[in-house]
């Protein structure tokens, strides 16, 4: 193993100064949860049978208080295919408990949002302020004090920052994160791909693209696209919060149920009254969430998580930006190219080597650190195994020395791309972000006429009408937190990948996000300070030419500084009504920037 990279090292200890007040005070509380907060011995009699009154055959047990009663705390719903296979989980994890003389229970379940299903419609404002509800409900449930120990079903988008972060806030409790794997690969992605564009261009209609989206998410289980669902997965192995090598199984085998087996046996085995003690406040740190940014930075994970890990880190009392990330970018290689990056889905990468071959690439280069603690062994290094079943016995085998697929797994010393997939712009329009792994770098520095647009639908209305034939930045603006929750602009990837296919320079800008699946086209998102928010972004005016340059890190309205300063602020309108996000106005009203989160929960917490 070498030794630890120096600006690896430098940007953890970076971390750790600035985060030595919170991180102390978060310390304290995991502390003073675990001797002297509200846990099962101090509720009332009153208290514990109405926690026990339902528990059937397991309710001596949990009334002696003598062994280990796990909270479950799950996302399970049949309309989102990646959860859909957690409906029998809480069973099946409660014969597993019995069978080491443990209990389970049901802590709560989380509303569990589809950006799938919602992409491109009203109801995406309300996606990442669903992280917020998530983390609160997952409180909620845990907030009964019946349980010394949690496992968390959940896999999507905001659905395990959401677990993570209300569960940081019960730190003391050893919890373990249990998945439940992607579905079998269906349609290719190109072709998936070339049937979007046609219908973007009116040569295929809808009968022929519902029939291509069908064949590609097709079954229970996660879309295999390395989006940000299965980056999420990336990142707990990275911060060894899953079992060894779990994320990637597919569910309904039994290598999947084997798997969730362990989980269950390990979290009994790592509680406060043995002499393993693993509380989760003490496994997510500064290493660790250096770990998941090194991983996002490696694999060419979702774009997401720039918002989603300061969120995390936050509630667990470290502080990161964006800073950070962007000089991990410059040390990490980009060693696997999974679809929007590559051609092969999660699926072709697990069979190549997956997760387990990732860590041990980045454990052995210096990249990441070992010394954390995992809930399953002494260091990340026991993460880099393969989980196989040998008859009836799970058993973990080392990851082989070699990628069973150089063209989606490569090792260290022959990367994809030497640096990673992020950098970090700003200029005199802010500070952005942009992901540039699966992006030419012919094309990482655009500089054009802009078009600016408050919606993403007038976007569509103008390519149709033949208004973006030319070398063009789009700008998308008003779609940050505070003007409208920030939603997913995914739906602008088909029309601008095809005026790039027509050999126009092309960029979007924009405060809002672009999905984990954003893709070959040069995109400035999360622009902050948000429009609706005094950012710069509402001086720009059609025809500003406008500079993009992932090269230089800039970001950059070419006007003169005199006529840029006395430029007057375009007004957002304000129409969220309907589908429910008039509930959300509080969460738009008080929401923090990209940069530390979008959370308006956190901000109002002081954390």
């Amino acid at each position: 193993m070498m030794a630890l990279n120096p600006t690896v090292e430098r940007v953890t200890q970076r971390i750790i100064e600035r985060s030595r007040t919170t991180r102390a005070a978060y310390l304290d509380l995991v502390e003073r949860s675990r001797d002297h907060g509200l846990n099962r011995p101090q509720l009332s009699c009153g208290n514990l049978a109405h926690g026990f009154a339902a528990s059937g055959n397991d309710k001596a047990l949990i009334k002696s208080g003598k062994a280990m009663n796990i909270g479950i705390v799950t996302a399970y719903n049949d309309m989102l295919s990646a959860h859909q296979p957690y409906a029998r989980y809480p069973e099946q994890i409660k014969l597993f408990a019995r069978e080491v003389g443990a209990t389970a229970q049901v802590a709560g379940g989380v509303p569990a949002m589809c950006d799938g299903v919602t992409q491109g419609q009203d109801s995406m404002e309300l996606s990442l302020f669903s992280r917020d509800v998530i983390a609160m409900a997952a409180t909620v449930g845990l907030s009964h004090a019946m349980f010394e120990g949690a496992l968390l079903l959940g896999i999507c988008d905001k659905i395990v920052p959401g677990l993570l972060i209300g569960s940081l806030r019960f730190g003391h409790l050893p919890t373990i994160l249990v998945p439940a794997g992607p579905m079998p690969t269906g349609l290719p992605n190109k072709e998936k791909v070339r049937i979007r564009q046609l219908y973007a261009e009116g040569k295929v209609g809808r009968d022929e693209l519902l029939e291509s989206e069908s064949a590609s998410y097709h079954s229970a289980g996660t879309c295999t696209f390395y989006g940000t669902a299965n980056s999420n997965q990336m990142m707990m192995e990275m911060m060894g919060l899953h079992m060894p090598g779990s994320s990637f199984v597919q569910p309904g085998t039994k290598l999947r149920q084997e798997l969730t087996r362990a989980a269950t046996h390990r979290i009994t085995q790592i509680g406060w009254d043995g002499d393993d003690y693993r509380p989760l406040g003490h496994c997510v740190d500064e290493k660790a969430i250096v770990n998941a940014i090194v991983g996002l930075l490696a694999t060419g994970g979702s774009t997401n998580h720039v918002i989603h890990l300061p969120a995390i880190a936050r509630a667990a009392g470290v502080q990161i930006d964006w800073n950070d990330m962007d000089d991990l970018s410059r040390v990490v290689p980009l060693i696997a190219s999974v679809y929007p990056n590559g051609s092969g889905d999660v699926n072709t990468f697990a069979a190549a080597g997956g997760m387990p071959y990732v860590i041990r690439e980045l454990i052995g280069s210096g990249l990441a650190h070992a010394d954390i603690r995992t809930v399953y062994g002494a260091s990340l290094a026991e993460g880099a195994q393969q989980p196989v079943m040998d008859g009836d016995a799970l058993q973990w085998h080392p990851t082989p020395e070699l990628s069973a697929d150089e063209t989606m797994l490569r090792p260290v010393a022959a990367p994809f791309q030497p640096e990673g997939g992020f950098r970090l712009l700003k200029g005199n329009l802010g500070r952005g972000t942009i992901k540039v792994s699966a992006v030419d770098p012919s094309r990482w520095t655009i500089e054009a006429p802009c078009r600016v647009f408050h919606a993403q639908n007038d976007v569509l209305a103008a390519f149709k009408a033949g208004e973006l034939e030319r070398d063009v930045v789009v700008v998308v603006r008003f779609q940050g937190p505070g003007a409208n929750g920030m939603p997913e602009l995914h739906k602008l990837t088909p029309p601008l990948g095809v005026l790039q296919d027509r050999g126009f320079k092309v960029a979007l800008v924009t405060d809002g996000r672009m999905s984990g699946a954003s893709g070959k086209v040069p995109a400035a998102i999360h622009v902050s300070p948000e429009a609706k928010l005094g950012g710069p972004l509402a001086k720009l005016r059609d025809g500003d030419v406008v500079r993009v340059c992932a090269e230089s890190g800039s970001l950059e309205a070419l006007v003169p500084a005199e006529e840029w300063s006395a430029r007057e602020e375009a007004v957002a309108s304000d129409n969220a009504v309907g589908v429910g996000r008039e509930l959300f106005a509080l969460m738009r009203l008080h929401s923090d920037p990209a940069e530390r989160g979008g959370s308006a929960m956190l901000a109002a917490a002081g954390l």
